[in-house]
């Protein structure tokens, strides 16, 4: 990262742009309790919001409970969420998760970092996704492929571990600002600054952008 206070100084500017682009940006993934954003989470690894929602939507309208889900048989679960990919990867992953909700918490999402990440399928990012979105913690910052890809472009770090980009983030951004952060930077990601053809020509970021790694 660079010097700590040009650093500050531009995720100000980028907090600013980003809160008056995406006032009102939220979590798209569709959920009614922490179980279930959990269980949405985990499905949403290389997978869209929109394909895990529909898949949630009938998964949720059956199965409930971790105590549901950890005692579906394993071919069921699998040709429930098929269509998210790795579909046997993350049903086992699903069912080993429940089974330790219902083991060691009582079937209960536990609000705490250190007991989250101890669970199947759960890292520090989908462990922060439940923690600020359901529990509304700022725990720490959400680092999606799109969170990891602006914050290099707009020098807020030079890492590419989702880890370390996390922890420059953590001390660039007031921890109010974790949660909301996240969320808009995604749609940032998502509707202008993506992956191939970033729009920089409609970006609020443009003045102050130096536009790492885009070509030209």
């Amino acid at each position: 990262m660079a010097s700590v206070a040009p650093a500050k100084r531009q995720a100000a500017k980028v907090v600013q742009a980003l809160r008056k682009a995406y006032p009102n940006a939220t979590c798209t993934l569709e959920f009614e309790n922490p179980f279930e954003l959990l269980i949405a989470t985990i499905l949403s690894a290389q997978s869209t919001d929109q394909r895990v929602n529909l898949v949630t939507r009938s998964l949720f309208r059956h199965h409930r409970s971790a105590a549901d889900l950890a005692g579906l048989p394993l071919g069921a679960l699998e040709k429930a969420i098929r269509s998210t990919g790795f579909f046997r990867t993350k049903a086992k992953s699903i069912k080993a998760c429940c089974q330790q909700l219902v083991d060691q918490h009582g079937g209960v999402v536990p609000p705490e970092m250190d007991q989250l990440v101890t669970l199947p399928g759960v890292g520090r990012k989908t462990a922060n996704v439940v923690l600020g979105t359901a529990f509304g913690l700022a725990t720490g910052v959400v680092v999606d492929t799109h969170v990891g890809r602006i914050a290099r472009r707009l020098a807020l770090t030079a890492e590419k571990q989702p880890e370390k980009i996390e922890r420059d983030l953590m001390d660039l951004l007031p921890q109010k600002e974790w949660i909301c952060f996240s969320h808009r930077m995604i749609y940032h990601g998502r509707q202008v600054c993506k992956a191939r053809k970033p729009a920089c020509d409609r970006c609020s970021m443009q003045g102050f952008c130096p536009r790492i790694g885009v070509a030209e």
